[in-house]
């Protein structure tokens, strides 16, 4: 279907085609090109952390970090089930277990209660992740990993340049997984990474990323022979993505700017029928990588959705709980009980949301959104 509004488009310019076209033209370099360094090192100093490294995707970028930290097959990591499939299945493809753990309403995060409540003794690890942008409640989830010595991987894959108290998400954690997907506020199309302020970390991702090979020296412009120490894999980034997030990265603080005035603008509009629009808590800057919105069912929401789509505008459920899917509940997570994850699946709804929003789209939107509700009945 040819959507008038999308739920998303990428903001480009001139200086994202030159970057890209410069690395083509050269001929040479199209992987393990200068650009990458470049770019992890950008990543590094906007979030203040010591080491980044940058992997093909936001889901490889996952897996190399569960790998890294020795997780095994007896091992439990505790996942929120409200979340991008990837999480969970990070857990499978080492051999652990995830064991999906309720979220609270407010941030639509990992709940700290709940989490602590959870751990067992083959506890290793705790992902939360940020949902569509909004921070979730690090601190006092932090405060139960140190308490019990368990480290943490934020999932930042969605919520890139959001913030508490003015310490960036992705900083809170041992480390933390970005991606820059299609849909994401910082994105190269496909692509992610890893940050951390352990060295030791860092030197096994490197390793990870690329087949295992111990050398500093670009693969394809030296002869010496590489000395391979452990399993890798074929994880890199090529430089022409690396040269595109260099120039996404020089506006990125515009992006967002722009993302989060466009969703006040719908929060305004939107907030007078009985929708629940986003709220940021005291402290905490949301990113809007989505604008999601939550209706009072699953009846009024599906049928909002069917009437958006005959306006030709695209929203999407994001997210059908991992626990719920096909492929999980034939892994027997079926019985799993979540109140709040599936109270939340039966009420959310994501609308477009992306940096060139124009006035007249936005209106658009929030005029069939109206319309709807009006004739429905179900103002607030």
């Amino acid at each position: 279907m040819t959507w008038k509004i999308p739920l998303y488009k990428v903001l480009w310019d001139n200086e994202d085609i030159n970057a890209v076209s410069k690395v083509v033209k050269r001929g040479m370099d199209w992987a393990i090109g200068p650009e990458i360094e470049e770019f992890e090192k950008l990543l590094a100093d906007y979030l203040g952390m010591d080491y980044c490294q940058v992997f093909n995707s936001g889901t490889s970028a996952g897996h190399a970090a569960l790998l890294a930290m020795g997780i095994k097959s007896s091992d439990k990591i505790i996942v929120p089930s409200f979340t991008f499939i990837a999480t969970a299945n990070w857990t499978l493809m080492v051999g652990a277990k995830p064991n999906f753990v309720d979220i609270e309403e407010e941030t639509m995060g990992l709940d700290p209660i709940q989490i602590e409540s959870s751990i067992t003794k083959n506890t290793k690890l705790i992902i939360p992740i940020h949902y569509g942008g909004m921070p979730c409640r690090m601190k006092e989830i932090m405060n139960v990993a140190k308490k019990r010595k368990i480290p943490v991987l934020e999932d930042a894959a969605e919520s890139f340049g959001a913030s508490i108290k003015n310490k960036k998400v992705g900083t809170f954690g041992d480390m933390a997984i970005l991606s820059f997907a299609g849909n994401k506020a910082l994105t190269t199309g496909e692509g992610g990474a890893l940050i951390t302020n352990s060295k030791k970390l860092y030197e096994k991702f490197k390793l990870l990323r690329s087949h295992g090979r111990l050398i500093n020296q670009n693969y394809f412009s030296s002869n010496e022979t590489p000395n391979y120490v452990s399993l890798g894999y074929n994880w890199r980034m090529p430089s022409m993505v690396a040269a595109l997030g260099i120039s996404q990265l020089t506006k990125f603080e515009k992006l967002i700017k722009l993302r989060r005035n466009n969703a006040a603008y719908l929060s305004a509009r939107l907030s007078k029928y009985a929708i629940q629009v986003p709220r940021e808590p005291l402290g905490y800057k949301h990113a809007y990588q989505l604008y999601s919105i939550r209706l009072p069912n699953s009846k009024i929401r599906n049928q909002l959705m069917k009437f958006l789509t005959k306006k030709g505008i695209m929203s999407k459920i994001f997210f059908e709980p991992v626990h719920m899917t096909h492929f999980y509940k034939k892994l027997g997570y079926g019985t799993t009980k979540l109140p709040i994850t599936e109270k939340i699946y039966d009420q959310i709804l994501t609308l477009p949301m992306y940096p060139g929003l124009t006035k007249d789209e936005m209106n658009f939107i929030c005029d069939s959104v109206a319309e709807f509700m009006e004739k429905t009945k179900f103002l607030s």
